[in-house]
């Protein structure tokens, strides 16, 4: 049992430190990253039993429905209620870097608890396949998700809402392609190659622009304070 453990914690924890670990600014406080990711294993049951009710009436039977509906939608949604209403007006997101570092936490609490399950199930051998996919997978999804929710927070009024809708549609359809993939294609790994190595691209881009955005937000915090 602690070697299942061990290996379905040890692949959200690299990666969030990673991510964690690129903040070239003000760290985040590693309390508020922790309750994040605890919030994100928490959403794990309630999700499993909607996913459960939905597939037992019978409400997700196609693979379009069950990959953008019962999994992108459900769970992208959830994470992203929990970023949005308790995590977004915290003081201490105050940078646009920061949404990637709460983005990456609540997805990979979620993807750790939801890892520790299947391989209780599966068996420890598939460990590192779930660590390369859907581990993986579910840090970029909440990566994209943080980015667009920092633009969002620290852009002009007027363009708010569109950053935030995109903090949720982006997500969703990137979580549901995913799916789609795994549900619906006899040759999966030939599609899969090339959309993981595409959302790796996108993921590690966003990482990068969010930093343009907080170096360039800490200089117009400078320039503010010579004008005080």
């Amino acid at each position: 049992m602690l070697v299942i453990l061990s290996a379905g914690i040890a692949p959200g924890l690299a990666l969030l430190s990673y991510f964690y670990l690129r903040d070239q600014y003000d760290a985040e406080p590693v309390a508020l990253v922790f309750k994040t990711f605890i919030y994100g294993a928490l959403l794990t049951f309630p999700i499993m039993f909607i996913q459960y009710v939905l597939s037992t009436e019978g409400l997700s039977n196609s693979s379009w429905m069950d990959a953008y509906f019962s999994s992108g939608l459900l769970e992208e949604f959830f994470k992203w209620f929990i970023l949005y209403f308790a995590i977004f007006q915290h003081i201490d997101f105050n940078e646009p870097y920061d949404g990637i570092i709460y983005g990456a936490s609540v997805s990979l609490g979620f993807a750790t608890v939801e890892n520790i399950l299947y391989l209780i199930g599966n068996g420890v051998e598939i460990a590192f396949v779930r660590a390369l996919l859907p581990v993986s997978s579910h840090a970029l999804f909440g990566v994209i998700m943080g980015y667009y929710l920092g633009k969002g927070k620290f852009s002009l009024h007027h363009h708010h809402l569109r950053w935030l809708s995109l903090s949720l549609i982006t997500p969703i359809f990137l979580h549901g392609t995913y799916n789609y993939i795994l549900l619906s294609e006899k040759n999966w790994i030939y599609y899969m190659v090339p959309f993981m190595l595409f959302l790796w691209w996108l993921g590690l881009r966003k990482v990068k622009h969010a930093h343009r955005l907080t170096e360039k937000h800490y200089k117009n915090q400078t320039i503010k304070k010579e004008f005080i």
